[in-house]
């Protein structure tokens, strides 16, 4: 398949998405603070139980969500990422060092300006990875609104900096957000991991056996302490994508088969699920406390000094270029799109702030939320008021 048909196709699933997104948050939203609010926390909490024999999971139907079908959405990031380190925008390093070091800045900026402001809370700084994620599916989609305005070169630089974006978030989890490790687990996850890369070598291009180890992996992560969604990715990068005797791709039409599925359900529905925040009690300090304040912060001022500084500095030391037909108020804009965190920055509150045992669960959602809509808006707005400029290079 073509590169530019390929591109296409992933940014209209994307930008789609994006819009279905700001749907399910604005619904849970107006729900959660709706007479209704019973039913959308009753739903929510609805226990689960899938058991055979001795070993049983019991997990309330929000926690099946993000443990559950989000290791699919980590699953088909990984063999995104896994396509473009092989085959796409990320296989050669000319093309990694201008989205690469945007990434860098977008992470680590945010994540100091929540350290500054919560430094004095050891309870609040396990928040800090919170501002350094940026959601891709909602990114493009606001971008996507500006139509042909905004040049392909400038779409491409997004999603390939939002794709290594994730992938820090993926180790980031992986180091910090895990807790009370079971040996037994972490065994036989590792044996999992084992056969997994042994089916790889051996040429197996049959995605069935793959998917059976890759939901036992999935268990045996669930049970060890380390995050469920992990063995996603893990199970992403054993997953053939170059086959023998010209034989259809195993990864590359996972990735196909996947996207549609994470895209228009998977992720609304986990927007659904997280981003019913209840407005009851609300006032101005649920906006200036210190977490909701980093968190927005973060994402609004801290996305937008690391993504575009340091753009800035790779362009004029010479070691990248603008993207084609770019100008500089459009890479300003896209910037400040970056702060647009959301889904992963929902995700890893969740880590960091678990519902009902931390006092700062409902302010970090209220700082992502504020955070991010204002990203959404400033960044349109900058945008398309640079899309109307010729485009420049220097």
């Amino acid at each position: 398949m073509p590169l530019r048909s390929t591109f296409t196709r992933f940014f209209q699933l994307e930008a789609a998405s994006g819009l279905l997104l700001i749907a399910a948050a604005a619904l849970a939203l107006i729900i959660n603070n709706s007479p209704l609010s019973y039913l959308y926390n009753g739903l929510l909490d609805v226990p689960v139980v899938a058991q055979i024999g001795a070993l049983k999971i019991a997990k309330p139907l929000l926690l099946w969500i993000n443990d559950g079908l989000m290791a699919l959405f980590f699953l088909l990031i990984g063999l995104e990422v896994k396509r473009e380190v092989l085959e796409g925008h990320l296989a050669k390093p000319s093309q990694i060092v201008l989205p690469g070091a945007a990434a860098v800045g977008g992470m680590v900026v945010p994540a100091l300006i929540y350290w500054f402001l919560n430094k004095d809370n050891p309870l609040a700084l396990s928040g800090w990875a919170i501002p350094m994620a940026t959601d891709i599916a909602f990114a493009l989609g606001v971008l996507a609104l500006l139509g042909k305005r905004v040049p392909v070169s400038l779409k491409l630089f997004l999603m390939t900096l939002a794709i290594i974006d994730d992938l820090g978030a993926i180790i980031v989890i992986a180091l910090f957000y895990s807790h009370e490790l079971s040996t037994l687990s972490l065994m036989l996850a590792g044996a999992c991991l084992v056969a997994l890369i042994a089916m790889n070598r051996l040429g197996v291009v049959k995605l069935g056996p793959y998917m059976i180890i890759g939901l036992i992996l999935w268990v045996c992560v669930l049970k060890s302490g380390v995050h469920a969604t992990l063995a996603g990715v893990t199970l992403a990068f054993c997953i053939p994508l170059r086959t023998r005797n010209a034989e259809p791709s195993p990864a590359r039409g996972l990735e196909h088969a996947l996207h549609p599925w994470v895209a228009y359900g998977i992720l609304p529905l986990f927007a659904f699920a997280n981003a019913g925040v209840s407005l009851a009690g609300v006032n101005l300090e649920s906006f200036t406390h210190h977490v909701p304040m980093g968190i927005a912060a973060g994402l609004l001022l801290g996305k937008t000094v690391g993504v575009f500084g340091l753009t800035w500095l790779a362009v004029k030391l010479g070691i990248a270029a603008l993207p084609s037909g770019a100008n500089w108020g459009q890479v300003f804009g896209v910037a400040i799109l970056c702060g647009i965190g959301f889904t992963m920055s929902l995700f890893v509150g969740s880590l960091a702030f678990v519902p009902g045992s931390s006092e700062y669960a409902g302010m970090d959602r209220m700082g992502i939320l504020t955070g991010s809509i204002l990203a959404a808006v400033l960044g349109y707005a900058i945008t398309a008021m640079a899309s109307r400029k010729p485009a420049t290079l220097s």
